[in-house]
């Protein structure tokens, strides 16, 4: 890892933070994009350098982003409303010619393949986004592979599950009581520990090439029910009662019903194949044991 250059983190929020941790411990130069100068204090109090710019500043670029010949991980969500990203937009435009990084790795979601009816799905899979999210998700993974292929910039997309770790739990809820779809109808999906989901990323820059895509998930997968059940057990909390879609629809968010609209599952052969990743957390028990003895440690 050490042979690889400077790396640059757009959109550096806990997982991106946790990423530049492991990449500094091994010796690497790593800049970060922050939105307030609050947070850049905050980064740079890590160690990272830091250039403050915002991606929601409409058609004015960034200046000073040290993006030449580096890997830029590009983990910045996009803004809310509409189909397409234009904070990607602020971003690529940012960058001059001549000051092209060597490889972009963009975090995605596998929201863009939208609802599968509970199908297993490889990245050959249409992607067929059903709802707003996903629609501007997928517009990134297009625009940015336009934009590689124009600029000579090497892509790599990685198409990620359900995030859960430290402070990425439904324990809120849980304690609030807030019910989840009837089993026969609660959506199938995946999960990644924010642990394995750092390792993937680094492995997909060592070893991913110019155009590959990756599902990133573990090697277990469920009903997004039976999710908050393993976590309400988990944290001895009481399991959340079941309701059916049509009273879901009534009462959950809008967002959540968005979640519990979709339904697949997803083949990961291609990520342990060509990336090598061996998961610490490849099944959700041994990830939620992890963070139960984890917080019993903190107190």
């Amino acid at each position: 890892m050490s042979a690889l250059g400077p790396v640059l983190i757009i959109g550096c929020g806990d997982v991106g933070l946790r990423l530049a941790r492991q990449l500094l411990a091994s010796g690497r130069p790593v800049s970060a994009l922050a939105r307030s100068a609050e947070r850049a204090q905050e980064l740079r109090e890590a160690g990272l350098q830091v250039v403050e710019g915002d991606l929601d500043a409409g058609d004015h670029p960034i200046e000073g982003l040290p993006s030449a010949g580096a890997t830029v991980y590009y983990l910045a969500p996009p803004p809310g409303g509409g189909t397409v990203d234009t904070r990607l937009r602020v971003f690529l435009g940012s960058i001059e010619p001549g000051n092209e990084p060597a490889k972009v790795i963009y975090m995605s979601t596998t929201g863009v393949y939208g609802d599968c009816g509970g199908a297993l799905i490889d990245e050959t899979a249409e992607a067929k986004p059903t709802t707003a999210r996903g629609q501007r998700r997928l517009d990134a993974e297009n625009l940015l592979r336009q934009w590689g292929n124009l600029r000579k910039v090497a892509v790599v997309v990685l198409r990620v599950a359900g995030i859960y770790g430290p402070g990425k739990l439904p324990l809120n809820r849980l304690q609030e009581g807030q019910p989840v779809i009837d089993d026969p109808e609660a959506p199938q999906t995946n999960r990644i520990h924010v642990d394995d989901l750092v390792q993937v990323c680094l492995a997909a820059e060592e070893k991913g090439e110019d155009g590959d895509l990756f599902n990133v998930c573990d090697d277990e997968g469920g009903t997004m029910s039976a999710y908050f059940d393993a976590v309400a057990d988990a944290f001895s909390l009481p399991r959340p009662a079941r309701i059916p879609m049509d009273q879901a629809r009534q009462i959950l968010s809008p967002l959540m019903i968005s979640y519990f609209s979709e339904s697949r599952r997803l083949d990961n052969r291609r990520m342990h194949e060509r990336l090598r990743v061996s998961l610490r957390y490849p099944r959700l028990a041994e990830g939620l044991a992890a963070l139960v003895a984890e917080t019993k440690e903190n107190g």
